[in-house]
Order: structure tokens, then sequence, then C-alpha cells
């Protein structure tokens, strides 16, 4: 899509046949490309259905009445932060104190959306020009037109005085794919630091696999899950006392819970006891697998491996409880025996630090599927350094009072 069919799309026939596709079914496209063709130029029907698939796959990502109002590009939905992620970040800027943000590398606008929902004013940047109209058209479809402006510029030569906040999204994709080198984004991390620095309140989204050491020394770093599916790290900066320098922090949403680091050993490790702990990713990734440890009066079970095991059951929200039924030395036969034995009907499959994939097993298990047959969670993994499997089933929640 180019500038030009992004207008017929905003123009009223354009708007008509996207109206029209609202709802619907990519399995009949075909049939509807047909019949659209009818009545429209060929070139604006494969625009609004190209149009239409995008607001069905961001529908992941945003409310779906959101999505259905939006516009997007293919990388724009791809790379767009999730809105749960990108609220809560709005939210802790706006609790800091912020009252304007500089928005870099802008996208299709997710970011800036959600800063002006928290009624913070928002200048969002892009070098994009269709990037640019897209977000524009996403601001002016959602009423925040009189928070937001969306400026087309190189985010290097945009002066960000007169704004209380920066927040940068640096591009970590290029023609090759991801890119891991944080010096190789676009523009690159220690561009994107200075930028941050030199505003009263910064944070620069990364990649959630950036090395702790790449980190720099005044900046809190935040890894941020969703769902339990770790989505980004955050860098934030701020010379006020809060965020702290070199504090960590893992984030769980959509509940919120965060857990901070304090700086704990690393936890002893000991025999598996009768119930297992599986931290969520980002506290993983956020180096805290000794902070919950501590909350569950827990070990590990191998020294280079992120699971928590203790005697008592204890709820948290920043780990997976299992009740541990059986400690083997990992032998498939002996799985697949046990697993009959038990009737067991559904099978669920971990693995951490085994060479060994779940679907590999499934097939050599060679369980047929009961109604109504046992459950249970078989998780592949070394202790002390010996491949084993354990058996369980998850930890129930207590009851809401």
């Amino acid at each position: 899509m180019d500038l030009e069919t992004f207008a017929l799309l905003r123009d009223d026939e354009g708007q008509a046949l996207l109206e029209e596709l609202r709802d619907y079914e990519p399995s009949r496209e075909i049939a509807v490309a047909t019949r659209l063709r009818k009545r429209h130029p060929a070139g604006l029907v494969s625009a609004a259905l190209a149009q239409a698939r995008l607001r069905q796959r961001a529908a992941a990502k945003f409310p779906v009445e959101d999505a259905r109002r939006m516009y997007f590009t293919p990388n724009g939905v791809e790379q767009a932060t999730r809105a749960p992620v990108a609220r809560h970040r709005a939210r802790r800027f706006a609790a800091l104190g912020a009252r304007g943000v500089v928005d870099l590398c802008c996208g299709i606008g997710g970011d800036a959306l959600a800063l002006a929902r928290e009624g913070l004013r928002v200048l969002a940047v892009d070098r994009d020009p269709l990037t640019c109209a897209v977000a524009r058209a996403n601001v002016a479809a959602l009423g925040l037109g009189d928070l937001v402006e969306v400026r087309c510029a190189d985010v290097t030569e945009v002066g960000t005085e007169g704004w209380d906040a920066v927040f940068a999204d640096p591009a970590r994709r290029g023609g090759r794919g991801r890119i891991f080198d944080p010096e190789a984004y676009s523009p690159p991390l220690s561009w994107a630091v200075e930028a941050a620095r030199a505003s009263p309140y910064g944070a620069l989204k990364v990649a959630p696999g950036i090395p702790h050491e790449a980190v720099p020394d005044e900046a809190e770093a935040e890894w941020v899950s969703d769902g339990g599916d770790v989505k980004e790290a955050v860098l934030w900066f701020t010379g006020k006392g809060e965020p702290r320098p070199g504090a960590v922090r893992a984030t769980l949403l959509p509940a919120g819970d965060t857990l901070h680091g304090q700086g704990l050993p690393d936890p002893d490790v000991g025999a598996v006891g009768r119930f297992l702990y599986e931290p969520d990713g980002a506290v993983i990734r956020a180096h805290l697998v000794a902070e919950v440890a501590a909350l569950v009066g827990g070990r590990l079970i191998d020294p280079t491996i992120a699971y928590v095991t203790a005697d008592a059951a204890h709820v948290t929200p920043y780990a997976t409880g299992y009740e541990i039924t059986d400690v083997l030395p990992f032998n498939v036969k002996k799985l697949r025996a046990l697993l009959r034995e038990r009737g067991v009907g559904v099978l669920t499959v971990k693995k951490r630090g085994s060479a060994v994939e779940p679907e590999e097993l499934r097939r050599k298990l060679k369980l047929e599927p009961r109604a109504g047959g046992e459950a249970c969670t078989v998780f592949l993994t070394r202790v002390a350094g010996a491949p084993s499997m354990l058996l369980g089933r998850p930890l129930r929640q207590p009851a809401a009072s």
C-alpha cells in the first residue's frame, strides 16, 4: 500500500468498502473480491481486503472495537505494542508526573494512543510518510486529535525541549529479521539512551533478550509479560528517585503485579520437593528467580535451571505452582507405561534444560486421547545435572473470598 491508495481508503468509497468488510470471513475472500470488483476499482478492493485482514490480526493486540476502526500496515501490526502493555507504560509515565511525551519511532501510533488516553499530550514522530499517515488516521479514528500531533521526520533531528518525557522504540527488525545487537537498532540504543537522559523522564523499549550488562547503570530495567508471554523490556530514566537507577523489576499483566529485585544471592540447590514452581518469563528475564524462591521458601532443582521446588504449597502471582507426584530419570518407555497405567488422557509437556522437544516426546509416547482421562503435566528437565522427568498437576488456586 502506498500513500495514494491509503488516501483512497479514507475517502467515502473506501470507507463504505471497509464497513462492508467489517465482519468478512477470510475463507470467502475470493467470492467477496469477485463481487466487490463489479462495483469498485480492483486496486481499491485489494487494498480494502488487505486492511480488513490486518484489522482482524490487530484484534490480538488491540481491543476489538479499536482494531475495527484503526488502520494498519503489515509491519505496523507486527511491531505495535500490545494495548495492555502500552497502557501500563502510559500509566507509569502519568504516575511519575509526566504531562507531555515525545514518542520517537511511533509507528502506527499504538503507544501514542495509550499515552493520550491517560491524558498526556503527545508528539509522535516517525520518518516513514505512510506510517505517519496511518498514525494520524488512528489518532482521528479514536478521537484523540486534541492531544496527539504526528510529525514525519527523522527522530534524530527532532528537538525534545519543552517536553517533560521521551519514549523511544527503536526499530529492532531489518531486512534479515530480528536485530539482536542493540547498537544495530534504528536508531542505535546509545543514541536513544542519550535522548532519554536529556529529558526529565525517559523510557526506552528494547528487546526482552537484552543482556543485563547492556543496561546503563543509571537506568531501571523493567521486563513486562502479558498473559504469560514476555513482550518487552523497558529502560526507565529519571533523576527524581523513582525509577531507581540500577533497579530491576518484572511486571505481569493484566493484573499488574510487580516483583522488585532485592539483590538476593542465587538460591540453594536441593532435592525435588512436593511442589514445583515455574517462574513467569518476565521474572526469569529479569533474573529474579531468587526472589521467587524466597517467596515460596524454595530452592533450585539444578543450578542452571529456573525451576524452584519447595516442600509446602504457596500461591504467588510470579510463578505457576505444581504438585509433583513422580521424579524419574528420563526414559520414554517407562513414562509411556506409567501414563497408560494411570489412564492419562490429557498430557501437557514442558521443557527446560532438555534437548527433547515436547512434540517429539508426544509422538514417541503414542498416547490415545481418553474422554474423562486423568490430566498430567510432564516436565523435561535436569535435576542435579541429570536428565529427568517430573510428573505432576497444577496447584489449585484458592477460591475467592
